[in-house]
This record gives structure tokens, sequence and C-alpha cells, in this order.
């Protein structure tokens, strides 16, 4: 991974930062100095070994349990980080849940629990860290989003239309916090091969146009150009082989 630096490591936190793309985006922020609070839900076994690979690195991290969907543990996961590292620099709402329904089958519960995982879990952790942010006169807001956000793509409505609001909230944030050089952006990966892909759901060969499916690790090398560019606010960076094209 092409290695790109930071003027200070600021701190920073990882939503569902254990597996998958949270695994990967956190290893890259260790990888530019930052320590690191890697959240899970559940699976403290995999946010501890992605704690354990940031230090045989050289860098620090800690794992925090927390449903970030719930107000009180998103406080939580970030008075966690900043009792462990200081005031929060960099914030990853990678938290995300990708409930597959047909069209005529989406219920208000899909619904439901799609946006507390996707978007309030985002609007909590990013409410409670801005603060920092606004006192280090920099930040970093990242939000993971998806091409289903302009496509629609093939899971669900609840899952297409959170990611739009996704998008949404990044951009207020974005308009609205600059005067603190705090920028928001969004990374939209497309059949990136995680633990989101089985048997049941696999991209049929003609929606990789590159012939393969993108690595998570080239989504974490778009988060290090958007925490290293404080030029750069309000934009969708898309990793998604060219499937969608601004």
């Amino acid at each position: 991974m092409a290695t790109m630096t930071l003027e200070k490591p600021y701190p920073a936190v990882v939503t569902g930062g254990g597996r998958g793309l949270g695994r990967a985006i956190s290893l890259a922020l260790a990888e530019l100095g930052c320590p690191v609070a890697v959240n899970y839900v559940s699976d403290e076994d995999a946010a501890k070994r992605t704690c354990e690979a940031i230090a045989a690195q050289g860098g620090r991290a800690i794992p925090v349990q927390a449903d970030v969907s719930r107000p009180h543990d998103a406080a939580r996961l970030v008075e966690a980080a900043r009792s462990a590292f200081g005031p929060i620099g960099i914030a990853v709402n990678n938290a995300g849940i990708a409930i597959q329904r047909d069209v005529f089958a989406a219920s208000i519960e899909d619904f439901d629990t799609t946006f507390a995982v996707n978007v309030r879990s985002a609007f909590l952790v990013s409410q409670a860290v801005i603060g920092d942010m606004r006192e280090l006169g920099f930040g970093r807001l990242v939000f993971l989003s998806s091409n289903a956000a302009r496509t629609g793509g093939s899971m669900s409505a609840p899952y297409a239309s959170s990611k739009a609001a996704l998008e949404g909230m990044m951009h207020h944030y974005a308009q609205r916090l600059m005067p603190w050089t705090i920028t928001a952006n969004a990374i939209s990966p497309s059949y990136i091969a995680t633990e989101i892909f089985d048997d049941k759901v696999m991209p049929p060969s003609d929606k990789l146009p590159m012939g393969r499916m993108g690595k998570p690790e080239e989504v974490a090398m778009a988060l290090q150009m958007i925490v290293c560019c404080g030029y750069m606010t309000g934009q969708t960076i898309q990793v998604s082989a060219g499937r969608y094209m601004t």
C-alpha cells in the first residue's frame, strides 16, 4: 500500500472496525501513525486480532464493544477512545448491515433496523466527535456508502435509501464544518470481497467490469487519501471498477 502522511497522528475511531472493510481501514489508519479504537458489536475475537495486527506493526489500538446504533453505546465508544488516546481527530462510520429482500418482501422492521445501524449510528458517532475536532482545528469524518445510493442496487429498498441518507448527512457536515478545517467525505465501494458476499449473494460476472471483486485494501487506500487530504470535502469517492462513473 502506498504510504501517505499526516501532519500529526490524530486518534481515530472506526465503527465495525474488526472485520472486512473495517479491519483494512483500521490497519490503514495505523499505518499513518494514528492510534485506533476498533469498535465491534459481538465479534470480540476479530477486533482483538485487528488490534494485535496493529500492535505487531508498532501501532496502538484498543478494541471497544459498543452497539453504535444506541446513543449510550456510541457515546461510550468515543469516551473510551478519548480516554485512551486523547481528542478524536478521525471518525470512520463503517458500521452497516445489508439485508437482502425482494422488492415485495421488504418490511418496516427491515427498514428500521437498517436505518438504525447504517444511518443513526453515523449521526451519533459524528455528533460525539465533532466537538473534539473543533477544538483540534482538524477533523476527518468518513462515511462508508454504496453505489446503491445512486443506482438502487440489488439488496433492498431500506439498504439503498439508507446509503443515500448517509451521503446527505455527509454533505451537511461538509458544508457546516469547513470553518474548523473539518472535512466530511464518503467512500462508495462496489463488490468488495468481504463476508457480506456468500454463495447466495454473489455478483454475476457481467457486474465485474475488471473481471474480479475489489480488495478491502483498495478501499483502505481511498481512505488514506481522504484522511491525508485537507482540501477535499463533500465528495463521494467511487471504488467500483468503473461500475459507476462520475
